[in-house]
């Protein structure tokens, strides 16, 4: 059998550059394990592949109908272009359901970050798969801890660390214990008069993070208008929060088509929702995880009517010059690398869908400085807010 072309996957439409490849040492691991099995494809389940790499290398060898479970929109179209590069088929996607895990004996998985992520993957291999199910969890021993096997210890009766090799290593998790009746996610919690509704993969849980919280702190969507007409923090220049005089976009009354780009668990679009009821507000994540929960943080505020979520890759489906505001909290990690890229990207995303003369409101991390990349990319920006941690910015569309 000729070996698998590891080196002709690309990582596309995400963030491509020298450090960051499409494949690691714990997807070889996890196919050779898996090849060492005598399971067919059809009863094997990959979760977390990131650009295909597991799910393309079973299927090369003949391993069909594999099922496979990404969580970002970026993997799933990496997959399919991988797959279609090398002349692939024999595998399905699926949302982490019962459809993707009944009678599975042999589930692939690339651990996540995330505990929270990590135990709602654990439960649902335990809830829907067969009995017999052998869960081989793998990642780079760097970012391995010892609390992921007790994550996988409360839904399997035996896990077994195996020998590290190449600086990656897999855990084998056996015997699915018993589950709740409810599964443990999604959880919710209450954020002054807010209901965030989260899945384990969506970040900061149904915590508010810090960084929405000065955006929303700075719009004052708690409040009954978009921005107060006065300092913040008692400032003036550039701390000062605009009037919206200039553009006619903040403080208009008519009805508005506001997007929160890369909405999470939906806190700024549901926020800007109730406290403008006129606007019609679309909230996209490139998480599969985030999209559910903002839709349920939608339906836990009743603004389900006036909020539509999409799972989409930094707006690409959504029309040109379609948008009075933007709201926008960009990731600064690709993995586990700092990386600019994917902020650029939503940006670009942004000077894309606003309106000339629409507004992008940003959070960023005070340390990466992005207002020339945002007056070069929107147009004319201007700081509301900085604190050590954070800056807030206002940019206008120019195009």
């Amino acid at each position: 059998m000729p070996e698998f072309p590891y080196s002709r996957l690309r990582r596309w439409p995400d963030v491509e550059a020298d450090n960051l490849q499409a494949y690691d040492a714990t997807d070889l691991l996890l196919v050779e394990r898996a090849l060492g099995l005598d399971i067919p494809g059809a009863e094997t389940v990959v979760i977390g592949d990131e650009y295909g790499a597991i799910t393309l290398a079973l299927v090369g060898a003949g391993r069909g109908g594999v099922r496979v479970h990404q969580d970002l929109a970026t993997g799933r179209r990496a997959l399919q272009r991988n797959a279609d590069d090398l002349g692939l088929t024999g595998f399905a996607s699926h949302e982490l359901d019962p459809t993707l895990l009944s009678g599975a004996r042999l589930v692939l998985l690339q651990l996540p970050k995330a505990l929270a992520e990590l135990e709602e993957i654990a439960d649902a291999v335990a809830r829907w798969a067969a009995p017999d199910v052998q869960l081989i969890a793998g990642g780079r021993v760097k970012h391995m801890t010892l609390t992921q096997n007790e994550v996988l210890g409360r839904s399997f009766a035996h896990v077994q660390a195996q020998r590290a090799e190449r600086k990656s290593r897999l855990i084998v998790a056996t015997e699915p214990s018993p589950v709740p009746a409810e599964p443990p996610y999604p959880v919710t919690a209450r954020h002054d008069g807010l209901t965030l509704v989260a899945h384990g993969a969506a970040f900061a849980g149904a915590r508010l993070d810090i960084g929405t919280r000065v955006l929303l702190d700075v719009l004052d969507l708690h409040g009954s208008q978009l921005l107060k007409s006065g300092p913040i923090d008692g400032g003036s220049g550039p701390n000062r929060a605009p009037s919206g005089d200039s553009s006619g976009v903040v403080n208009s009354t008519e009805s508005r088509r506001v997007l929160d780009l890369g909405c999470g668990t939906g806190a700024l679009a549901v926020s800007w929702a109730l406290a403008h009821p006129r606007d019609v507000v679309t909230a996209t994540d490139r998480s599969a995880a985030a999209v559910a929960s903002a839709r349920a943080t939608a339906v836990a505020n009743g603004v389900a009517d006036r909020v539509t979520v999409t799972h989409d890759d930094a707006g690409s489906a959504l029309p040109d010059a379609s948008f009075d505001v933007v709201l926008l909290n960009p990731p600064f990690h690709l993995a586990a690398s700092v990386h600019t890229g994917a902020a650029t990207r939503l940006f670009e995303a942004a000077a894309r869908v606003l309106r000339p003369g629409g507004e992008l409101f940003t959070v960023y991390n005070s340390a990466l400085g992005y207002r020339p990349e945002l007056t070069r990319l929107i147009g004319t920006t201007e700081q509301l807010r900085r604190t050590p941690k954070f800056t807030v910015t206002r940019s206008i569309q120019s195009s």
